[in-house]
């Protein structure tokens, strides 16, 4: 009696990693909708680096290698003693401070009027100088720029910042300057800081709270070498400071 021939198991539907794939892919799209840049504080991360910094090394315990641990009962509180240590409230002010900033300023960020950032200074809001100055002036266009020097004033007078110091910085492209008034780009630079913190003034800000600086073509965010890099380097900052920098 002849044996009968067994069939191979037939293979199994691949169909279900098209619908896998695609639940993946909205997932992700999901997640990265989510993900909001503007919420990474560069200040804040700074405090922070520096107050576990502080904190590790005031543990008296010594750190060995792996498969121990620290004293018993150390590391249960450090994590109460990064939140109350003073440079952690510094970067949690600074961070509160620019998140009003980008509210307050969302409607001239948009149209590209101000910028606003942080670094290892602190909060930035800069100015872009083609919208308060003409070329090569210090002059501001204070008809087109009273209500966003208004906005400033009542910004720097909010109590979050009371205890706050302020910088000016007047930045400039690296085109010299054509003109009797300013001999180089750094006259010009510092005139248009010095203008800026005149306007803040009159506006209600406490200048004592305030210093100023020219800094010509020395600073630039973008190379002078195109037309759109010069555009971003001509610009006034006003720095909120950390305490590290007054």
């Amino acid at each position: 009696m002849a044996k009968k021939e067994k069939k191979e198991p037939a293979k199994p539907s691949t169909a279900w990693q098209g619908t896998y794939g695609d639940m993946i892919t909205l997932m992700l799209c999901f997640f990265v909708m989510l993900y909001d840049p503007s919420e990474v504080d560069t200040a804040a991360l700074a405090q922070i680096q520096e107050s576990l910094q502080i904190t590790t090394e005031s543990i008296e315990a010594p750190v060995t290698s792996g498969g121990q641990s620290l004293a018993a009962g150390k590391l249960a509180d450090l994590g109460n003693n990064i939140s109350a240590l003073p440079s952690a409230e510094k970067g949690k002010s600074l961070s509160i401070a620019k998140k009003k900033a980008v509210s307050l300023f969302a409607p001239e960020v948009k149209s590209a009027k101000i910028t606003i950032s942080s670094d290892e200074r602190g909060v930035v809001i800069s100015l872009a100088s083609d919208v308060f100055f003409e070329q090569g002036s210090a002059v501001l266009n204070i008809d087109e720029t009273r209500d966003i020097l208004l906005k400033l004033s009542k910004f720097f007078q909010d109590s979050e910042l009371k205890n706050r110091r302020f910088r000016i910085e007047g930045h400039t492209d690296s085109t010299p300057v054509d003109n009797e008034l300013y001999p180089s780009n750094w006259e010009l630079s510092s005139a248009r800081s010095a203008n800026v913190l005149h306007y803040l003034s009159d506006f209600g800000v406490d200048e004592q709270k305030f210093s100023i600086a020219g800094y010509a073509d020395t600073r630039p965010m973008f190379s002078n070498e195109t037309k759109e890099g010069q555009a971003y380097n001509r610009r006034v900052d006003i720095i909120i400071l950390d305490e590290g920098h007054f």
